[in-house]
């Protein structure tokens, strides 16, 4: 995606994405297991769309299930990004961050070509309130570091208050290049 600071006004996400999205945040939140059996309370996902002016719909949400964070090589690298930019929380640093899998990236990416949209960003959940910022709704240090230079948007959806759920986007992970979601 070619994108540039003020070029996309807003993003445009249908309501039954939405609500796919959330559901796969809230069964990742009580405990279920997904495609790969792993019962971790993260979820993580491709959003597959397309830009016509000022806007970008987004048509297509993709959960991903395998985490390739524990292959050596994904865990040296994320252990690393996270005991410099992570904020402590409950959730123990070696137990955080997301790594797709090359095999699912491919089949991800196979089924946006063949709808016709392109891959504009990825969203991930925040569950833990932190003393400092209680909604979670926004990108972390750590956030904008893996986002950085990736030229898509990172949708933020915060399970801080399950009830209440919040998406909120950000090209490349950066809080100031917010540009709103609208649900349609």
């Amino acid at each position: 995606m070619r994108y540039q600071q003020g070029q996309i006004a807003k993003i445009i996400l249908p309501l039954q994405l939405r609500e796919a999205i959330l559901l796969h945040c809230q069964c990742k939140l009580q405990g279920e297991a997904g495609e790969d059996k792993q019962r971790a309370a993260k979820a993580f996902g491709l959003m597959g769309g397309r830009m016509l002016g000022q806007e970008l719909t987004i048509e297509c949400a993709i959960p991903l299930s395998h985490n390739a964070r524990d292959s050596e090589a994904q865990r040296l690298f994320m252990d690393a990004a996270m005991s410099h930019h992570a904020t402590p929380s409950i959730t123990p640093l070696s137990q955080r961050g997301w790594v797709a899998e090359p095999s699912e990236l491919d089949s991800a990416l196979n089924s946006f070509r063949q709808q016709g949209v392109r891959l504009v960003g990825n969203y991930h959940m925040h569950r833990v309130a932190w003393e400092h910022d209680p909604l979670r709704d926004g990108p972390t240090e750590l956030d904008t570091v893996l986002g950085r230079a990736s030229r898509m948007f990172m949708f933020i959806i915060s399970m801080v208050r399950p009830d209440r759920p919040t998406i909120r986007a950000f090209f490349e992970g950066i809080k100031e290049l917010e540009v709103p979601v609208l649900i349609i």
